[in-house]
């Protein structure tokens, strides 16, 4: 396990490494998720093994501190998130990015360009405020203290077994700011960033989460869209060996 400072307070974002070649692959988790869990199958795949990857855990997620006095933006995310790739030496590498994860990825490609080489976005964020059954809505139509005192507790009751299993490590301040932040959004939003982006763009979508809105704007813009048949918002836990060939493909 590696570690990396990030808010100036002594707290650190933390991470676990398999060697191999560069450029590096970072792999990225959505809102109350453990990198690892979701991204080291897919990195164990034919096609994907022999380069350095890394399973980072956000601020407040996994085995990274949760401190109380931080905002949990996409923009914070994406700060600490920077830290860890500066302190693991990287540059130009291709962030594997889930969900909220993706969300962050965008914004961190937007600010430390230098950094990213090529984004896999596995149903991202691209817009604020997402529809009012998706998690993060439910999660910031608490206020922040209802939230840790009985709000954790009932979203971990009625979500799914897979999700609650990484739910239930996320510390509840820190889910709550950054489901907020996630609704927030970033400025420009996340679609803006991500049509500017100068470096390789992949965007995964599940098949059976319907059509993905402004899909065509995103590839005029060059960011290759793929749907994966069969699979749902979890798209490598639905379709593992599917989703490490697209990210395999180009890589």
């Amino acid at each position: 396990m590696r570690e990396a400072r990030f808010d100036g307070r002594g707290s650190r974002i933390r991470w676990t490494e398999v060697p191999g070649a560069e450029p590096a692959r970072v792999y990225v988790h959505g809102l109350g998720s453990v990198s690892s869990v979701y991204h080291a199958h897919v990195a164990a795949r034919p096609g994907l093994t022999g380069r350095r990857s890394l399973f980072v855990d956000l601020p407040g997620h996994g085995i990274s501190d949760r401190p109380e006095r931080f905002g949990y933006t996409l923009e914070d995310h994406a700060d600490a998130l920077a830290a860890a790739l500066d302190a693991a030496e990287l540059t130009g590498a291709e962030l594997v990015a889930h969900s909220m994860g993706g969300a962050v990825a965008i914004v961190l490609a937007h600010r430390r360009p230098e950094l990213v080489s090529r984004l896999v976005l596995t149903e991202a964020n691209l817009d604020a405020c997402p529809p009012p059954d998706a998690g993060s809505s439910r999660i910031a139509a608490y206020e922040e203290d209802d939230f840790v005192d009985v709000g954790h507790a009932r979203v971990l009751e009625d979500v799914g077994p897979p999700w609650a299993a990484t739910l239930r490590l996320t510390d509840a301040r820190a889910l709550h700011r950054s489901a907020v932040g996630l609704r927030r959004g970033s400025e420009p939003v996340m679609r803006t960033l991500l049509e500017g982006l100068p470096m390789d763009r992949v965007y995964v979508q599940g098949g059976l989460s319907g059509e993905l809105e402004g899909r065509a704007e995103l590839e005029a813009a060059g960011v290759r869209v793929v749907t994966v048949p069969g699979a749902g918002h979890n798209v490598m836990l639905d379709r593992p060996d599917e989703f490490a060939a697209v990210v395999a493909q180009g890589g």
